[in-house]
């Protein structure tokens, strides 16, 4: 006679999770033998599993990333380069914690996009804030923006996210805007957050792509010197047929 009022109360107060696992083992015969103690701790577990998956859902809908990768699904048999052991090291998002970059090179069609939303996948399975954008869209944005209120908006929720993923970067050297805003992103980052860099530019250019060499010091002392580096080489994987 309870339950109805108990799952009402429940609903009310947003444990919806403890008001699912409360249904659940309502049913379940095994669960008539537990003491209270018991009880309680497998309701918290489908409260907290619950709460989880909308956190997980809330960062991936932030995040807009461009593939539903994961990291589980990374194909190492591919031969192009991926070191296996670097990668998984990667998927821990460790190296997200202590505000590591990550710069990811390589020809088109070896997986470089894939790779870094695969990693971003993770990171929002791990609670870690995550933004994707597109090099040429982000510039795009940044321009529209500028002289405008809109610009610092911008900016601003660049710079909070934990992990800042910046896909397709070059071949087209920066022009001088680009290049300050560049620095500005990176320059809000800095020892503040991560970055991952996908380029089909090799990063031994990334110099001239950005074309003033004060700025290209301050942006690539910035983004390189902590940095892990996944350089893939080898046949498109859309040529072969393969998976990612």
């Amino acid at each position: 006679m309870l339950a109805h009022p108990t799952l009402d109360q429940l609903h009310a107060l947003g444990l919806h999770g403890l008001a699912k696992g409360f249904r659940e083992l309502e049913h379940r015969a095994e669960a008539h033998g537990l003491d209270h103690a018991e009880w309680l701790g497998l309701l918290l577990e489908y409260e907290m599993t619950l709460r989880r998956q909308k956190q997980f859902e809330a960062r991936a809908r932030a995040a807009r990333l461009r593939h539903p990768a994961s990291v589980e699904d990374v194909n190492y048999q591919s031969p192009r380069g991926l070191d296996r052991a670097l990668f998984l090291k990667l998927a821990a998002c460790d190296w997200i914690a202590e505000r590591r970059n990550l710069l990811v090179t390589g020809a088109s069609g070896l997986g470089k996009s894939w790779l870094a939303c695969a990693l971003g996948h993770k990171a929002c399975r791990e609670n870690i804030s995550v933004l994707y954008t597109r090099i040429p869209r982000l510039f795009a944005d940044l321009a529209i923006a500028h002289g405008d209120p809109r610009y610092a908006r911008l900016l601003r929720s660049i710079a909070r996210v934990k992990l800042l993923i910046l896909d397709d970067w070059g071949p087209e050297a920066l022009t001088p805007e680009q290049a300050r805003d560049l620095l500005e992103i990176v320059e809000d980052r800095y020892d503040k957050g991560s970055i991952i860099i996908t380029s089909q530019v090799p990063v031994d250019r990334w110099h001239e792509m950005i074309g003033i060499p004060t700025l290209a010091d301050a942006i690539l002392d910035r983004v390189i010197h902590n940095a892990y580096r996944i350089d893939l080489a080898g046949e498109s994987l859309r040529k072969r047929g393969s998976s990612t």
